[in-house]
């Protein structure tokens, strides 16, 4: 099943690759590659196929997706179908919103795709929200509706797909330093802050699962830059019933060194942990240029690093802040997110747990849920920007 949204990935391997329901198989796409004299032979599993949609729709999400301009191509593709799902979020009739999209090179020289969604012409901006997305997703699915949402209060939103992830440069899935997705969002979004609509205006950072970790770290290197976090299920510190033994640990810093890119640390299927309504977890697959293989070595080694250094920073964070989690969650632990409430040095921090709420409840619980969610998340930001 094409895991979809915030999910982060599980760093402990399994004993099997089997272990799953047949109907709901763990991998959309494989392969194996052996080194011969002559040639390197690889043997492709073709991805599932999506229901609702054309062969032709189908084949074109079958396509190898490692590189930015196929992932481009299959979005493109998908935008009208995506846009017919029965989801509060696709289905919300919220007029006149502004809708920018374009792509920004950074100091490495990738192509960062940017997105824009404005309140409609007249109605005052409160301030900047800027979106930090999760482990394997896109700005361009589910959080189109919540940007709208959001804008449609007066806020100027704003998101961007990481290197390596949706629609921007870089090998799919792939995370070669965790710093590197921070700095630039942080170059990014410095950018964004000098457009006309919000000079001057206050600026939240907002990040969902990894992109939680990733919108704290970037506060914590660049303070002054941001007005306050919003957080939603962040991934801030690994469970201990999920944290890797030391050994293990260790084969895996080994196997980075040699093999970085390579995709052998197994995940498991989290699509029932992490998505509460059965009819929206059959949604998840219509994000098809998500990252759901199997996790490459040096990506899973620095997403466990940036979790240890923010655990161990946590008390620096300063700015107000805003937490929000499903107190079921069995993808990233409510019980971290009351860590982080815990010990932040901040004076103005809230936290939210939500009863019976699963990982994704910004898109997978009841859509009463979605909206509480979504207005708790506005009211709080009303409460900081009424003076401006």
């Amino acid at each position: 099943m094409n895991l979809t949204l915030t999910f982060r990935p599980s760093l402990l391997p399994e004993n099997s690759l089997i272990h799953q329901k047949l109907d709901q198989p763990i991998i959309r796409r494989h392969k194996w590659k052996w080194k011969t004299q002559s040639s390197t032979i690889t043997m492709a599993l073709k991805k599932p196929r999506i229901e609702g949609v054309s062969e032709s729709l189908n084949e074109i999400a079958s396509q190898n997706l490692d590189h930015a301009p196929a992932r481009r191509r299959v979005r493109s593709a998908f935008i009208a179908a995506q846009q017919q799902l029965d989801h509060v979020l696709f289905k919300m009739a919220l007029p006149d919103i502004r809708l920018e999209e374009w792509y920004e090179t950074n100091s490495k020289g990738q192509q960062i795709f940017c997105k824009s969604w404005l309140p409609k012409p007249g109605v005052r901006i409160k301030s900047a929200l800027c979106f930090s997305h999760g482990y394997g997703d896109t700005c361009t699915f589910f959080f189109e509706g919540i940007a709208k949402y959001i804008a449609a209060a007066g806020y100027a939103v704003y998101a961007i797909d990481h290197p390596g992830f949706g629609l921007s440069d870089g090998l799919h899935g792939y995370i070669p330093e965790f710093d590197g997705i921070v700095d630039n969002v942080n170059e990014q979004y410095v950018k964004i802050r000098a457009r006309p609509e919000v000079r001057g205006l206050p600026c939240y950072i907002f990040g969902q699962s990894m992109g939680g970790a990733i919108a704290l770290k970037a506060l914590l290197k660049e303070p002054r830059e941001w007005d306050g976090i919003v957080l939603v299920a962040p991934m801030c510190k690994i469970a201990e019933d999920m944290t890797p033994p030391v050994p293990l640990q260790k084969v895996l810093i080994f196997l980075s060194n040699i093999m970085p890119q390579a995709k052998i640390v197994p995940t498991k299927d989290l699509a029932e942990l992490a998505i509460r309504e059965f009819k929206k977890r059959k949604m998840a697959p219509y994000n098809v240029i998500s990252y759901s293989d199997k996790t490459r070595v040096k990506t899973a080694v620095e997403l466990l690093n940036a979790t240890k250094y923010i655990e161990s920073q946590v008390e620096k964070v300063a700015s107000p802040m805003l937490i929000l989690h499903g107190a079921a969650d069995k993808v990233t632990d409510p019980l971290v997110s009351q860590y982080l409430y815990e010990h932040a040095s901040s004076s103005d921090k809230t936290l939210k747990l939500y009863e019976g709420g699963y990982h994704c409840i910004l898109e997978g619980e009841p859509d009463d849920r979605i909206l509480t969610v979504l207005n708790d998340i506005i009211s709080w930001l009303d409460s900081r920007c009424s003076a401006n």
